[in-house]
């Protein structure tokens, strides 16, 4: 971590779970909450916050699947699956999340001189080790190729990736997301987006370079640490970590102000997805 000190370890840590099962609870809400919560965070408002969410059956899309050569057929595709869609707003590419997938949000303060881009990375890769050190596995980072949604800070056991991390930095705020495939098939995660993928040609692009998905080399915790993990046992490793890294940890909801700027970031999330919702 070089001279500076982790950004996992704060003096307060506000914990907001939403990863309880809610039918009516869209990734669309994630996305913005999360904003809202940079806000709130980057304007003193709030202390750094914890987030944990779960969605059902849901592709995230980053802004470059939108320019798939024939991205509805691949919409078509997932439509068929009884799969739904969103685009988001942090970068990276395609990934799906499922009842077996924990999302964690760590949004934090971006300091007057602005957080390097790779502390928010490792305060993340270094959560997630903390969490399943008992198991006595190596979690290494960079990309692994093949992969959905590829990049420098893939998390992987033995060559096989089980999670990625994404940024977004708005209003003084960063928000660090991890997808964890806590349990279920990974390849079959894969196996969905490498479909995907085929039916919007990804490979007829010029401009855009999309991932050659190759599900073999998807897992998920379960699979990798052979043993039947659920996301509510993730949690809990999450809590007891954050325990030791925090001078006080409380649970919360949006609150205050929150309240009043939540539906601003949710309006622009539904503004971005409905310029592709003729795709």
């Amino acid at each position: 971590m070089g001279e500076h000190k982790s950004l996992l370890y704060q003096d307060q840590w506000r914990f907001i779970d939403q990863s309880g099962f809610a039918p009516h609870f869209n990734a669309l809400d994630s996305f913005a909450i999360d904003d809202t919560l940079c806000q709130s965070v980057g304007s003193g408002n709030s202390p750094p916050v914890v987030r944990t969410w779960v969605h059902d059956d849901t592709v995230v899309l980053g802004i470059q699947d939108t320019k798939l050569p024939h991205l509805e057929e691949g919409l078509r595709y997932l439509q068929e699956k009884n799969i739904k869609w969103i685009v988001r707003n942090s970068g990276g590419l395609a990934v799906l999340l499922d009842e077996g997938v924990l999302n964690i949000s760590l949004i934090i303060p971006d300091t007057e001189r602005g957080i390097d881009i790779n502390r928010g990375y490792d305060a993340m890769w270094e959560l997630v080790k903390m969490m399943f050190n008992e198991y006595s596995c190596r979690i290494e980072t960079g990309e692994i190729v093949g992969s959905y949604c590829p990049g420098s800070y893939d998390l992987s056991i033995r060559g096989k990736k089980f999670a990625g991390i994404s940024q977004r930095r708005i209003r003084n705020g960063v928000a660090v997301q991890v997808y964890l495939c806590v349990s279920g098939s990974g390849s079959k995660r894969a196996q969905l987006l490498q479909e995907f993928y085929t039916h919007a040609k990804f490979n007829e692009s010029m401009k855009y370079t999309f991932p050659a998905v190759e599900p073999s080399v998807m897992a998920s915790l379960s699979e990798l640490l052979n043993h039947r993990l659920t996301v509510t046992d993730a949690m809990q490793l999450l809590l007891t970590t954050l325990k030791r890294t925090s001078g006080q940890l409380f649970m919360s909801s949006l609150q205050g102000k929150e309240l009043e700027w939540y539906p601003h970031y949710f309006e622009r999330m539904q503004d971005r997805n409905k310029k592709f919702m003729g795709a």
